[in-house]
């Protein structure tokens, strides 16, 4: 019999592990609940405003871990010059996406956190690229920079109201919704920018009229620098999408969002949050990604017709090491056995034996 195959997320995991530690970053480790004060301070960072609380015994108010990031920001230190690079495997809990309901669930991703450099951040998008890769073969990375997007929508002097809204639009590629929110503007830059997805060479030339100096430059000129180092080593699957338009007070720079064909939703997202960093008292820079391990659960794979392969039922008065020495010998032979006195309803498997004087028997 063959190996009970891994599930889609089993199989992945072990791989990403592996893939993580080749390039230097250590597993992280943390509690299942931290203070909820720390999620209140910026709730807006998480992906679900629902978060699980309890009171501990000594009257302070607890929360189950809804994410990992800030866990992490929290409970490292980096001296000046430092990088700390760490992965991770852990259980979040938060409303799903699938059921709107509370569920735990196992989310992995790796953090680059302190004198973060280009090559760290190009180090970390190709790993995002990678693990994609891993998931399965047709994939698509979106990069964006918040740094571009931020600089053509400040140019407009808008109030923080309409300027929400602008972003709003950008996010669900809206360009009437723009054209309507600022109707006595030239709104061109934006609409161009709503427009623009795809390699990035062309993107970025698509882009210059309107990034032709100053901050949007800088981050157009950065955006082309990091896919150009990619595509160099041999990052496929990679394209711009501005439309990924993060909380400006938690992310700058690059962010990054990934697909897998077969999945209808993201099931990684990442990118530069130095500002996260900074609202938590820490001078370091940091990039890092996450991926949502439960939306692996809708990959198509080929599920076994079987509970168990073999039911070895036996009797009250069964010699126990006689037994034991039978359910040896089958899964010595590559055999799953499931030893019981009675089948239980609905189990399925593939054949049923008995055992009776000391033997087994096939005509059960």
């Amino acid at each position: 019999m063959a190996d009970t195959p891994l599930k889609p997320e089993e199989r992945v995991l072990f791989a990403l592990r592996g893939l993580y530690q080749k390039y230097g970053y250590s597993q992280f480790k943390m509690s299942k609940f931290e203070e909820y004060d720390l999620y209140a301070r910026n709730k807006d960072f998480l992906i679900s405003d629902g978060v699980i609380t309890f009171t501990d015994t000594d009257g302070r108010l607890m929360a189950l871990k809804p994410d990992v990031t800030l866990s992490i920001i929290k409970n490292t230190r980096n001296a000046p010059g430092d990088i700390q690079k760490l992965y991770y495997s852990e259980n979040v809990y938060r409303v799903s996406g699938s059921t709107r309901q509370f569920k735990e669930i196992l989310q992995t991703g790796l953090e680059c956190i302190g004198d973060v450099d280009l090559y760290n951040l190009c180090e970390v998008i190709s790993l995002a690229a990678q693990s994609l890769n891993t998931i399965g073969e047709r994939y698509v990375l979106d990069l964006s920079h918040m740094g571009v997007v931020s600089a053509l929508v400040d140019a407009l002097g808008l109030d923080a109201d309409t300027r929400g809204q602008v972003l709003r639009c950008i996010g669900e590629k809206n360009a009437d919704g723009v054209r309507k929110l600022c109707p006595d503007m030239d709104t061109e830059g934006i609409r161009a920018l709503i427009a623009a997805r795809g390699p990035a060479a062309k993107v970025v030339e698509s882009l210059r009229p309107w990034c032709a100096e100053g901050a949007a430059k800088a981050a157009l000129d950065e955006l082309a620098q990091v896919a150009g180092i990619l595509d160099a080593i041999g990052c496929g699957g990679v394209q711009v999408d501005f439309s990924i338009v993060n909380d400006m007070n938690y992310y700058n720079g690059i962010v990054f969002m990934g697909y897998i064909d077969g999945i209808p939703a993201s099931v990684l997202s990442g990118g530069q949050y130095d500002k996260l960093m900074q609202r938590m008292g820490s001078p370091a820079r940091a990039v890092g990604f996450a991926i949502y391990m439960d939306l692996l659960e809708r990959l198509s794979g080929e599920q076994s017709p079987y509970d168990v392969d073999t039911v070895l039922l036996y009797d009250d008065g069964a010699d126990v090491m006689s037994l034991t020495r039978a359910v040896r010998f089958l899964t010595d032979s590559g055999t799953a056995v499931c030893a019981m006195k009675r089948i239980p309803e609905k189990l399925r498997y593939r054949q049923l034996l008995r055992f009776e004087d000391g033997g087994i028997r096939t005509n059960a």
